[in-house]
Parts: C-alpha cells; sequence; structure tokens
C-alpha cells in the first residue's frame, strides 16, 4: 500500500514538473496578450472568413449589397447635396465625389459599429472557450477590408470612365498612400468600437447611441460635402482647425485629393490624426483587456 503511495506522489510530482507547451493563467494587470494575438493569426483569418460570410448570409444578392448600398446613397448625396443644396466639389462630377467619401467612410463606420457591440454579442463564445479576446474586434476590423477591395474596383471603374471622357479627375501619386489610410481607420473605427463595447458591458444607453453617433459623425466629416468650397472651413482660423481635429477629416482629404486630385493634404493636422489614433488603440486595447476579466458578471 505505501508503495502505491510513494508511486502516486512521484507521478504527480512528475506531472507538475513537466513543461507545458501553452500556459493560461489571469493576469490582474490587464496588460495586452501581444505573443497570444500572434498565436492566434489562423483563428483571427478564420474569423476574418466568417464575419465576411454571415453579414451576407441568406441574402439573394449576397456581396453585391456590398455595391449596391454605397452607388444608391452615392445617388442620393449627388442629387440632394451635390445638384440641389450645391455642396459639391468644383469642377468634379458630384457622383465620383460622392462615392469616394462613402467609399472611405464606409471602412470607419463598419470598424466602429461592429465592434461596438463585441462583448455583448459574443457573451455565449467569450463564456465557453478561452482565446485571446482581442481577435474577435482585429477580425472584424480585417473584414472591412474585403468590402472595401469591392467597392474600390467599383469605384475604379466610374473613375476610369470619367477619365476617358474628358472629365477634371486626375489621380495623384499619392494614391500610394492608400494602405495607410485604410489602417489608421480601420485601427481608429476599432479602437473606438471597443471602447463603446468596454463601457456598454455595463452602461447599454452608449449603445443606443453608436447608430445616432455615427450619423452626426458622417456629418461632422467631409462626407456629403466639400469643405473646400466653404469660407469658414478652408481658409484656415478657428473652424477650420476645429474641423480638422476630427481624425477622419483629414484622411478623406488625403484619399480624395490621391484618386480625384482635388483638395489638398494639411500633412499638420494628418500627424495630429495618425497620433491620436495610435494612442486611442493603445488605450483601447488596454481598456479590453482589463474588461475582459470581469464582463460575464455583468453583461
Amino acid at each position: 500500500m505505501a508503495r502505491k503511495i510513494n508511486d502516486l506522489n512521484k507521478t504527480s510530482e512528475a506531472a507538475a514538473e513537466q513543461d507545458w507547451k501553452y500556459i493560461v493563467r489571469a493576469d490582474d494587470k490587464g496588460k495586452i496578450d501581444f505573443n497570444g494575438l500572434a498565436k492566434s493569426r489562423y483563428l483571427t483569418l478564420l474569423w476574418v472568413k466568417r464575419n465576411f460570410i454571415a453579414q451576407y448570409k441568406q441574402t439573394v444578392l449576397g456581396p453585391a449589397w456590398a455595391v449596391i448600398q454605397p452607388f444608391f446613397s452615392t445617388v442620393v448625396y449627388s442629387i440632394f447635396f451635390g445638384s440641389v443644396a450645391g455642396l459639391g466639389a468644383a469642377g468634379v462630377p458630384n457622383f465620383i465625389f460622392y462615392l469616394s467619401g462613402n467609399v472611405i467612410w464606409h471602412v470607419f463606420a463598419g470598424c466602429l459599429s461592429g465592434n461596438s457591440a463585441a462583448f455583448t454579442s459574443n457573451a455565449g463564445i467569450f463564456s465557453k472557450v478561452y482565446f485571446p479576446r482581442l481577435v474577435m474586434p482585429i477580425s472584424t476590423a480585417l473584414s472591412q477590408f474585403i468590402t472595401f477591395a469591392i467597392q474600390f474596383v467599383f469605384m475604379l471603374g466610374f473613375l476610369i470612365y470619367y477619365m476617358a471622357t474628358g472629365e477634371v479627375v486626375h489621380p495623384t501619386w499619392f494614391a500610394l498612400f492608400t494602405p495607410l489610410l485604410l489602417a489608421q481607420l480601420a485601427a481608429f473605427g476599432m479602437a473606438c468600437g471597443i471602447i463603446i463595447s468596454s463601457l456598454t458591458t455595463k452602461y447599454r444607453d452608449l449603445q443606443k447611441l453608436v447608430g445616432f453617433g455615427i450619423t452626426l459623425w458622417m456629418y461632422c466629416s467631409p462626407v456629403t460635402y466639400d469643405m473646400f468650397s466653404r469660407k469658414k472651413l478652408s481658409g484656415g482660423g478657428l473652424w477650420y482647425n476645429l474641423y480638422m481635429l476630427n481624425p477622419v477629416t483629414p484622411v478623406v482629404n488625403f484619399f480624395r485629393y490621391a484618386w480625384l486630385g482635388i483638395g489638398r493634404i494639411d500633412w499638420l493636422f494628418y500627424g495630429i490624426s495618425l497620433a491620436v489614433t495610435v494612442a486611442l488603440v493603445l488605450v483601447g486595447f488596454k481598456i479590453f483587456s482589463r474588461v475582459e476579466k470581469t464582463f460575464l458578471d455583468t453583461v
């Protein structure tokens, strides 16, 4: 009997001393698990695929909705904001002006709205299995790139058409910065989304304000009008500075200048926008990492 007990003790000691490949433990300091994110890259890609497929599942037109939605909203903007209100850009067709704004704006809006419910909508999965929780918001942001690619090809078709018909549309070499602009807008939208998601675990009111807030933010950005044709917004001064402090504004202006050759790039405010994005991503990741440990007690 004593021999069996000794054998059991040796077995338990050997099990305790063996080298584990992965060790999962709670971290009260809320550190960002970058190592875990790197190891979960295949899971992230799987969720990107899942998010895109689920978005158009059981629809007749499928991914065609990625083109239909910006097309009809562009038509409405061109008629009411461009032709009726006269808020379009001078010398450039209203349709391509508003289409370019819609295409780049949807990257930010999709990342923000998709991540604003990251905790509440995935509580069932989070409570059953462990994986780095940041996989969810990152995969949501990456899935927006697929939608952007479809819409961007659609925009390029009209851009080539207008150039062939002699319209004043001049893409510039700054178009090479497009991947940077996309990454920045996606990161900024994701950061805003995960901060809202972290707060909505206790304050559900914020979730009700997301849709309204995105619409209001769009009107505070040069999506539906040309800021450079508005005297108070284009000539410098207080209103110009306040307007350009919106991190989305310099990116939209940059994108339009790169592909349409209109407006200008304000490098100072674009640098501020980029710095704000980086800071907000770090803050958002930190808040998200802290909240993920206790959110199941409040959701």
